[in-house]
């Protein structure tokens, strides 16, 4: 398969969560801040040209959920995906209905700009691929009534020349992801706080008739100590396609 390296990069809590109040600390902060810099700072670890979320961590930290202004009667758009603008980094957003509320082809992350792209499927309607050549957003489509993931990713190499892609949540996307043998690495920022909610996504969550809680191995390459008290590990998974 001819895709990007990918790995998955996220932060949590000691006991596993992606959010919660245990952000809000000290400690938090600091972890926060060494979770940024490895892929985005001066100096980062990865060189990647783009990361990929889904649609719930797009409404959270992006679009805060605003609804997309449709124009139903909106002249159809030619069949097929729409590559707006080529640079060197971009937001991949996993909607396939089509519901994310953009007011920009572009979006910041601290002091990272980032042209955004909708990963849709054949549910997504006329109005809203109307709705997203407007803004001058770009768009694939990669399968109809379910995502393919793995189309997905080859048209990300294909069309915008992603060799290295960052996988940046919820659980339920990193998950999937893992289990189609589609993430090479694991690189996991933790915090030295807890909060103990019951209500907070895991770094890992299984969603009925999609993904199995079929257990997966991990090799350790690397630990580190960080500052806060935070500790950076960096994993193998051992299913991964490793584009092949």
């Amino acid at each position: 398969m001819n895709r990007p390296y990918i790995f998955c990069h996220m932060m949590t809590s000691i006991d596993g969560k992606i959010m919660g109040n245990y952000m809000r600390t000290p400690e938090g902060n600091a972890a926060g801040s060494v979770f940024y810099d490895i892929a985005f700072g001066k100096k980062p670890y990865y060189r990647h040209q783009g990361w990929l979320s889904g649609r719930v961590t797009t409404d959270d930290n992006f679009t805060f959920y605003k609804k997309p202004k449709l124009d139903e009667n909106a002249p159809a758009v030619p069949d097929g995906d729409y590559a707006a603008e080529k640079t060197g980094m971009y937001y991949v957003s996993v909607d396939p209905s089509g519901k994310l509320g953009w007011t920009n082809n572009k979006l910041t992350y601290v002091d990272t700009t980032a042209h955004v792209i909708e990963v849709l499927t054949g549910k997504a309607g006329n109005a809203y691929k109307a709705f997203l050549r407007n803004l001058g957003i770009s768009y694939i489509i990669a399968g109809e009534e379910q995502l393919d993931y793995e189309r997905a990713v080859e048209k990300l190499k294909e069309l915008f020349g992603i060799e290295t892609l960052m996988l940046g949540g919820g659980g339920v996307l990193n998950w999937s992801f893992i289990q189609a043998g589609l993430c090479d690495e694991l690189s996991l920022v933790i915090a030295a706080a807890a909060d103990g909610s019951d209500e907070t996504p895991a770094l890992f969550s299984t969603r009925g008739g999609f993904t199995q809680d079929k257990a997966v191995s991990f090799r350790l390459r690397d630990a580190q100590i960080k500052d806060g008290g935070s500790v950076w590990l960096r994993y193998l998974i051992d299913n991964a396609e490793k584009g092949e």
